[in-house]
């Protein structure tokens, strides 16, 4: 063996690609250790909200960590966890009444998979099929990529996926096919309904309108199919609201968020429910109880951390930092949307994107291609196949941002 023992996610290390190492980060700038600087474009995964290491989360991360670091979440409770349901409650949809938490988006979708079965078994209905719409991703764990887009993210793992019901994207022109069939799907029964709030992340930054979304959303009620709301990614303002659900005017009866949730400063997350589907577990029966939990369920420096969080939110005009990177993203982006090599230009709040020549898929030799010309020009951007999106934090100034479409720029007229 030689080099580092680290196996790194979504890295194929038979190709010998550099592994820069981040010494520290403040705001949105990476400091190598080499002493090179690297502006993060991507949120470093979209989970950073308001820049790395930012003082107030910090700070609580710290006073957190010396007062109570662990406590077993079951049937025990503690003083962050309480606030944070509590402030969680007061900014999320109103009939979402419960908030249970776990550690990732990967088991926040997990959590609410579980629910909605365990909703229909405990009402002694026979309904166990999911609805999911193609191109969705919902995670790396069995039942969230079962719920996911079906390729070389986990054809290894094809034969411990459930099988589910699928439902074409909605495209421009044909929308009308998308509700009609998640109408039948709702129709013969289906449990619940998946779906990324108007935009596909990891599917390729693919957008949606607001009325399809509530289109969905009448469907499923009207059927009495449980509508699962995927904000891992979309939540926390990245489409220009707090929740993507907003612009459409609707409440999902479960909700997913992660990512965003602690500023994106360390992991946690929370599937909250409405009351029926926590009524539906309710019982003196213990095997009617919901049985889901992690060691760390509930960290209480995690939750010290998403507290901060919301306190930023409260405190500082964070709305106004989104609206105004929203207007300097769309800007940027008509500018580049002229090259020749640009296709189909698209922006949805502090999110841009765009495809480079012809769709080549996410195995590409483009990405590794464009992820390394990025490195060298001091960018962090991981394209997804043939798409080149941007998604920095609220904090990225008007010079950064300039410097990362540079460097877009540069690459498109190298490819050219």
């Amino acid at each position: 063996m030689t080099g580092s023992p680290i196996w790194h996610p979504f890295t194929q290390h038979g190709l010998g690609e550099p592994i820069p190492e981040v010494a520290r980060a403040e705001g949105s700038l990476l400091h190598l250790a080499l002493g090179e600087t690297v502006i993060d474009g991507i949120s470093s995964w979209w989970v950073t909200t308001h820049g790395h290491a930012h003082p107030r989360i910090a700070e609580a991360i710290a006073r957190q960590a010396g007062e109570l670091d662990q406590i077993i979440f079951a049937g025990w409770t503690h003083e962050p966890a309480e606030r944070l349901a509590g402030g969680l409650r007061r900014i999320m949809p109103a009939n979402l009444t419960r908030v249970f938490f776990s550690d990732s988006g990967s088991t926040s979708v997990e959590v609410a998979l579980k629910m909605a079965l365990g909703y229909w078994l405990n009402r002694g209905e026979d309904r166990h099929r999911i609805v999911v719409m193609d191109g969705g991703y919902h995670g790396d764990t069995i039942g969230a990529m079962s719920v996911g887009a079906r390729g070389a993210f986990n054809r290894a793992y094809e034969p411990l996926l459930f099988d589910v019901v699928s439902i074409p994207f909605p495209r421009s022109h044909a929308r009308q096919a998308t509700l009609d069939a998640l109408d039948t799907a709702c129709r013969e029964g289906a449990a619940a309904f998946i779906v990324e709030p108007l935009i596909l992340g990891a599917g390729g930054m693919l957008v949606y309108d607001a009325q399809t979304l509530a289109e969905m959303r009448r469907i499923c009620a009207a059927h009495g199919t449980l509508f699962i709301a995927d904000e891992v990614m979309t939540g926390w303002g990245r489409t220009g609201t707090l929740l993507a659900c907003e612009q459409a005017g609707i409440e999902p009866d479960i909700l997913c968020l992660s990512k965003g949730l602690t500023g994106g400063a360390i992991p946690l997350a929370v599937t909250m429910a409405s009351e029926p589907v926590y009524e539906a577990h309710f019982s003196p029966d213990r095997g009617r109880m919901f049985f889901h939990s992690s060691s760390y369920t509930a960290n209480p420096i995690a939750c010290a951390a998403a507290n901060a969080n919301l306190a930023i939110w409260r405190e500082e005009p964070v709305m106004d930092r989104i609206a105004a990177l929203a207007e300097r993203q769309a800007r940027h982006l008509a500018r580049v949307a002229g090259h020749p090599l640009a296709r189909n230009p698209r922006a949805l709040g502090t999110i841009a994107a765009f495809d480079v020549g012809d769709a080549e898929g996410y195995l590409s030799d483009l990405a590794p291609r464009m992820l390394a010309m990025f490195r060298e020009r001091g960018v962090l951007l991981r394209p997804l196949g043939n798409t080149i999106y941007v998604m920095p934090p609220y904090c990225t100034t008007g010079e950064q941002l300039g410097s990362i479409y540079d460097a877009i720029e540069d690459v498109l007229e190298t490819l050219a």
